[in-house]
This record gives C-alpha cells, sequence and structure tokens, in this order.
C-alpha cells in the first residue's frame, strides 16, 4: 500500500518543487517524488508546504522540568547558575516533563535529536523509539586537578546510553568549563567522532580566553571554583579550543553569539587541514531568551558555513519547535530565503547528527518523516505558521 501526497510546495531537503507527488510506501520509506501528472490517483492534497522532519541539532530533553524557572534577559553566567543550583526536582515529575517535552518535538515535526545528557534519566523515555537520537555525553571540569574523575563519570554515564542506543559520544559542556586535561580525554575516547560544544555565547567567554576578565570570574567565585592555575591563551574562545582535536572530527558549535569573521576564517583553515566536518548550530529563542542577542547569521551564510538549528532546552525556551526558530531567524534576518533556513532544519542537520542515510531529505530509500507547513504565504512564514507531522 502506498500513499501520495501533494501540496501548494514540497520541499525536497534542498529546494522547493511545485506541482509535484510524493510517494511513500506504508512504512514511511520514500518511494519517488515525481510530476503530478505521473502520479495517477488517490492523491492526498494538502495545503502547505510539505518538508522532511526536522534534525533538531541541539536539545537538553532532561531539563525538561525547568520551564519557566529562570528569569529571562539575565545573561548567561545568572543561567548557569540557576541551572546548576535549581536543577534538582522530584525524579518523577523530571520525567514526566521529559515525556511531555518529546511529545511536543514529535507533534511540531521533529524527527531526531542532538541531545545533551548530563544524568540517565532520558533513557527509558528514549528507549520507545519514537524519536532518533545521537546522545551527547557531557563532560566539565574546569580545573586540571578534576579532569580524569569527571571523565570516568561521563564514560560511566557513556556506557549505560551505549547499551541503549548505537550513536553516543562524550563532549565538552564548554570552553569555559573544560580544561586542556580534559580536551585530551575527549579526544582521545574511540567513540568520540561526533562532537559537540556550547561555543561564544557571550562576549565574556571571548574575554576570558583574551585577557583573563569578564563575567565568568564572578561565577567560578560563585561557585567555589579556584582558577588561580589558569593563564589565558591570548586568543579568542574557539581559537583556543579548536586545536585541541584531532584530525577527522565532526564538530556542531552551538550558539556562536560573538562568533567573528576571524574565527571562522581560523575554523575553516584547521578543519580544511584536520578533515573535519563542522557545522554552526544556530538555537535563536534561547539566546534570545538568555541574553537578548543574537548570532551574526548572515554573516555565517557569506561565509558558507554549514548551519544547522537547535532547540536548546525548555530551560532556555518557551517551546520546543524548529519552526519557531525558523520565524526567528526569518523575521531577524529577511534576507535568508525559507528553502536555505529549511535546509538547515533538515538535511544539513541530518549530516551533522551522521543519520543522513535515513533522514534529511526525500531521496528514494530514505525515511525522513513528512512535515506539513500550514499558515504560509506563498514562501514566506507568518505569525500563525506551524508545523505537524503527518507521517
Amino acid at each position: 500500500m502506498y500513499r501520495k501526497f501533494s501540496a501548494d510546495y514540497i520541499f525536497n531537503g534542498y529546494e522547493f518543487l511545485q506541482h509535484h507527488v510524493l510517494i511513500t510506501d506504508a512504512n514511511g520509506v520514500i518511494t519517488e517524488l515525481i510530476p503530478e501528472q505521473e502520479a495517477g490517483e488517490g492523491v492526498e492534497r494538502l495545503n502547505g508546504i510539505l518538508c522532511p522532519g526536522f534534525i533538531n541539532a541541539h536539545c537538553h530533553l532532561e531539563l525538561s522540568h525547568m520551564k519557566g524557572q529562570i528569569t529571562k534577559h539575565t545573561g548567561l553566567v545568572d543561567f548557569v547558575l540557576k541551572v546548576v543550583n535549581k536543577r534538582h526536582f522530584d525524579e518523577a515529575e523530571i520525567l514526566n516533563a521529559i515525556e511531555k517535552a518529546e511529545d511536543e518535538m514529535l507533534q511540531n515535526g521533529i524527527i531526531a535529536v542532538g541531545d545533551i545528557c548530563n544524568n540517565t534519566l532520558t533513557i527509558p523515555q528514549k528507549t520507545m523509539g519514537r524519536l532518533s537520537y545521537h546522545n551527547f555525553i557531557e563532560a566539565s571540569g574546569f580545573p586540571p586537578s578534576v579532569a580524569e574523575q569527571r571523565f570516568n563519570r561521563a564514560v560511566d554515564f557513556y556506557s549505560s546510553y551505549a547499551e541503549n542506543f548505537p550513536t553516543s559520544s562524550i563532549v565538552p559542556h564548554a570552553p569555559y568549563s573544560v580544561s586542556p586535561d580534559m580536551f585530551a580525554l575527549i579526544n582521545d575516547f574511540p567513540a568520540n567522532g561526533l562532537i559537540t560544544i556550547h561555543n561564544q555565547e557571550v562576549a565574556a567567554e571571548n574575554e576570558l580566553f583574551e585577557t583573563a576578565t569578564g563575567d565568568f570570574l564572578q561565577m567560578y567565585e560563585k561557585m567555589g571554583i579556584d582558577i588561580s592555575f589558569y593563564k589565558p591563551s591570548k586568543k579568542t574562545s574557539l581559537q583556543t579550543w579548536l586545536p585541541f582535536f584531532a584530525k577527522g572530527k565532526t564538530i556542531i558549535s552551538v550558539h556562536n553569539v560573538c562568533t567573528s569573521a576571524a574565527d571562522i576564517e581560523f575554523e575553516k583553515r584547521i578543519s580544511k587541514d584536520k578533515h573535519h566536518k563542522f557545522f554552526y548550530c544556530l538555537c535563536p529563542n534561547a539566546n534570545l531568551y538568555i541574553s537578548n542577542a543574537l548570532p551574526d547569521v548572515k554573516m555565517l551564510m557569506e561565509h558558507d558555513c554549514n548551519i544547522v538549528i537547535g532547540t536548546d532546552s525548555l530551560a532556555s525556551n518557551d517551546q520546543l519547535s524548529m519552526l519557531e526558530e525558523i520565524k526567528i531567524l526569518q523575521n531577524n534576518f529577511p534576507d535568508i530565503n525559507l528553502a536555505m533556513l529549511l535546509q538547515c532544519a533538515t538535511s544539513n542537520g541530518a549530516r551533522a547528527l551522521q543519520m543522513d542515510n535515513v533522514f534529511g531529505d526525500f531521496a528514494t530509500g530514505k525515511k525522513p518523516g513528512v512535515v506539513l507547513i500550514e499558515g504560509t504565504e506563498g514562501l514566506k512564514l507568518t505569525k500563525k505558521s506551524s508545523s505537524k507531522r503527518i507521517l
């Protein structure tokens, strides 16, 4: 049994098509995408845009219980301190919030997620198999003296995930929370071909590495972390951490609010020399929630950067909807067309999470999910635009 779909537009993962029909088998595997005159009868005609399932390249499902717990626009240091101090809820409440958050992602058209994990609480929900996950087991510890202990804890979490899921890796939380010693342990871990890291979310991160000044010094003090050992690299954050990784990594750099053209040029040189596949992940609603700032997306586009999109967590977002992230980008960067933004949310994301053999586009043989975007005006999203998974 086959299903046939047509719509005002079909986005195939790379470009818009009109007057075409998408055909899948009963299991949702793509069989054909053909001109409508060749499709025959039985076509389900829909209003809006059909596209592959969204790839959420950056999420913290385990923080779903913190929705509304942190005041907006107070800055990253305050946000980090509140996550650390307020994340401890009753386990049943956490698990219930995780289930509801996954429901929300599924309903909004997300099919795969790059999820940050600092514990094992998301495993029971993920084993239900409703969404596909790459589990990024986060390691942190700024003083070199704690690197081995903290890394071994991450290895224990990794083992729990590896027992249940085919793809997981151990990753650094952020440059300001990981020592060179920890970077070395992460780099050498055999399963770590795919890495993600929070990068240059605020200006203070660059200040820390360039001059050993800025708001992060206050954070260390409040957390009781002695950084008397620390010597600044006198380089930006990205230019400090990227050389720690050996050849052939896929790296997803998340946020990039304070990434400069010089950082991008540096990244491109290093990635070429070391054969990295480098992706810049945008989480615009979280950036506005925390610091009321956005990355220079136009600059990233002009430098031909590989861009993907994430929702971040409900601790820093009001919803888990990739379409809402795209709306923010469209509204703030109107020169970027919808095809490019949808590509970031589908085929680019699938490549970044190394899931493009199954997800990301409507190529024959793939099972990418089918999403309907409604409430559009031609190829423009409106406030009323919404997305839903139909297959």
